[in-house]
C-alpha cells in the first residue's frame, strides 16, 4: 500500500508541474516566433554562448513543451528530465545574473530541484517507462 501511494503522488506531481510548465512557459515560448525565441535564446549569454540565440530560444520551448508531455506521461522521463533541469539552470542564472533577485529567481529553482528529482528517482510505476 506504501508504495502505490509514492507512486500516485509521484504522478500528481509529474502531472501538475508538466501542465504548468507545458501550458505557460514552454507553448507560449513556441508560438512567440522567431523574435521570441531570439530574446529568450540570448539568455544563454550568461553561460558564456553568444551564438545561435534563435536556436536556443526556440530549443527551450521545445524542451519545456515537450519535455513537460514526456514527463507526464511518465516517458522517457530520467532524460526529459534533465533537459527541463538544464533549462531552468539557465532561468535561474540569467535572473540571479541581471539582479532580479532570489524571490524572481526562486520560480526556476523549484522547477530545477523537482527536474533533478525526476531525474534521481525515476517516474514511478504510473508511467509509460513502467509499463
Amino acid at each position: 500500500m506504501k508504495n502505490s501511494k509514492i507512486d500516485l503522488g509521484l504522478l500528481i506531481i509529474r502531472v501538475g508541474f508538466g501542465l504548468t510548465m507545458m501550458l505557460f512557459h514552454g507553448l507560449p515560448k513556441l508560438m512567440g516566433g522567431p523574435e521570441g525565441w531570439t530574446a529568450i535564446g540570448k539568455s544563454m549569454e550568461v553561460m558564456g554562448i553568444n551564438f545561435l540565440p534563435t536556436a536556443f530560444g526556440f530549443t527551450a520551448g521545445l524542451v519545456e513543451t515537450v519535455g513537460s508531455l514526456l514527463l507526464i506521461l511518465g516517458l522517457w522521463t530520467r532524460p526529459a528530465a534533465i533537459l527541463l533541469a538544464m533549462t531552468m539552470l539557465v532561468a535561474a542564472t540569467k535572473h540571479l545574473i541581471q539582479g532580479d533577485g532570489w524571490s524572481v529567481a526562486s520560480h526556476a529553482i523549484e522547477f530545477l530541484a523537482v527536474y533533478v528529482a525526476f531525474a534521481v528517482m525515476g517516474p514511478g510505476k504510473l508511467s509509460v517507462d513502467k509499463k
